[in-house]
């Protein structure tokens, strides 16, 4: 195998130009949101002195998402995804820009930053569905995994460079600084989106409110791949999320030294990132299903290693081969459920991807902090990996259809949705088809 195709598959950038200008918008606007994250936490606690409002930072995130993104699912399977995307993100810059303004003035309450971190949040989950059908809708079947990779690749540099730079300019110019540069990253992602088409749903809209999202969930509950993905996210997430374990297992294993502590992080994300680079193989595989079951499973036993190790440059190896496979599963996952899901109902689904992704892990960090508290951090690792290598078994052992290639799968008739599944409209199939250069 050549170099070249051991790397990330590029063939989105070369041959759709509106693809490079929406993922370097992307990639601008998700360094900002990197740097905001960091702003928040060090104005809330510089204001406070205190973890609990810092641990309502991540709340007034989360609970925007949750509550309102399968409803904001259903909205944007009824319009234009492109119009309710750059929506979207006008709104979230001008909740950073008013982040800004508060920044500069000062003697602001907490209570206001973290109306402004909700505000911005919800935004946020009306314009991830908008997102979500961009990738299906417009790239080739075959490169789908490819534009999902470079999204991937770009998001895991960001977390790794956007701390770090808001650090610094927190230190030259200020909080206000930060905040502006956030909203001035969104411009970035409006450039990178407005030249698209009109991008409405594909088959009969959405119905309104309540049993639109009941649609929704009706397709995730009778979709056997498609909710076997998700259920694969949930087990190595809620059953072994190891973030809220690593002071512990630092004091325990490895000294206690602040600067270990600091490299876990940075291990899982340095894995993600390497692990992208050289996904090209994996993503014209044409198999997303086994390769997120391996990757989960592998996710979980370098788990259970890193909680039996006791040599800090081993448990450090270990972090990164699991943000490795982490990043892959990731990858296919998303593969699977936008390749998978008719577009009528796709703005739900990435919806319900979103929470999942968000919840997954701050239950597995509740987790994990309780089995600590009883037992020990290692034994909390240990026990949360093994459990999401059986979950995953389980899953791979009772769905068949995951271990198909992306076409294929028992029970899926021509246009992807399983037998039993409500009925859809004629003309939907699972992903759209390429009419346009991508987005991410």
């Amino acid at each position: 195998m050549s170099v070249t195709r051991s790397l990330v598959d590029i063939r989105p950038l070369r041959t759709s130009p509106v693809f490079r200008r929406l993922l370097i918008g992307r990639t601008v606007s998700v360094l900002g949101a990197f740097m905001t994250m960091v702003t928040v936490m060090y104005q809330v606690w510089d204001l406070t002195r205190s973890s609990a409002w810092t641990g309502a930072v991540g709340l007034a995130q989360a609970l925007p998402l949750v509550v309102f993104g399968l409803f904001a699912g259903a909205w944007v399977d009824r319009a234009d995804r492109r119009r309710i995307y750059l929506a979207a993100t006008v709104g979230q810059a001008a909740c950073s820009l008013l982040l800004a303004v508060q920044g500069f003035t000062g003697h602001v309450p907490v209570a206001v930053v973290l109306l402004l971190v909700a505000a911005q949040s919800a935004f946020g989950a009306l314009g991830a569905p908008a997102a979500g059908v961009f990738v299906p809708r417009l790239l080739p079947k075959d490169q789908v995994a490819a534009g999902l990779a470079l999204n991937q690749i770009t998001g895991q540099s960001m977390m790794l460079l956007g701390p770090a730079l808001a650090g610094v300019l927190l230190g030259w110019f200020g909080i206000g600084v930060c905040y502006l540069l956030d909203a001035l990253s969104f411009g970035f992602a409006f450039y990178g989106a407005f030249g698209l088409p009109a991008l409405p749903p594909e088959g009969e809209p959405s119905r309104a409110g309540v049993q639109g999202v009941l649609d929704g969930l009706r397709f995730l509950a009778g979709h056997r791949v498609v909710r076997g993905a998700l259920i694969t996210d949930l087990a190595a997430t809620v059953l072994s999320f190891p973030v809220s374990l690593f002071p512990l297992v630092n004091s325990e294993r490895f000294g206690g030294d602040p600067r270990t502590l600091g490299l876990f992080l940075s291990a899982l994300a340095v894995g993600g990132v390497a692990a992208t680079a050289l996904s090209g193989p994996l993503t014209r595989l044409d198999r997303p299903g086994p390769v997120m079951l391996c990757a989960a499973c592998t996710w979980g036993a370098a788990l259970v290693l890193f909680g039996l190790s006791t040599r800090p440059w081993i448990g450090l190896a270990l972090l990164m081969i699991a943000g490795a496979a982490d990043a892959t599963s990731v990858v296919a996952r998303s593969t699977i459920v936008q390749t998978r899901t008719p577009d009528a109902l796709l703005g739900r689904v990435t919806a319900a991807e979103q929470i999942v992704g968000q919840a997954g892990p701050s239950l597995g960090n509740v987790r994990g902090g309780l089995l600590a508290g009883w037992t020990s951090g290692s034994t909390a690792l240990i026990t949360g990996g093994l459990l999401c290598v059986l979950a995953v078994a389980g899953v791979a052992a009772t769905t068949p259809e995951l271990r198909e290639r992306a076409g294929g799968g028992e029970g899926d008739d021509a246009t992807g949705v399983p037998d039993g599944a409500p009925a859809l409209p004629d003309g939907i199939l699972p992903g759209g088809t390429a009419t346009a250069p991508d987005a991410p």
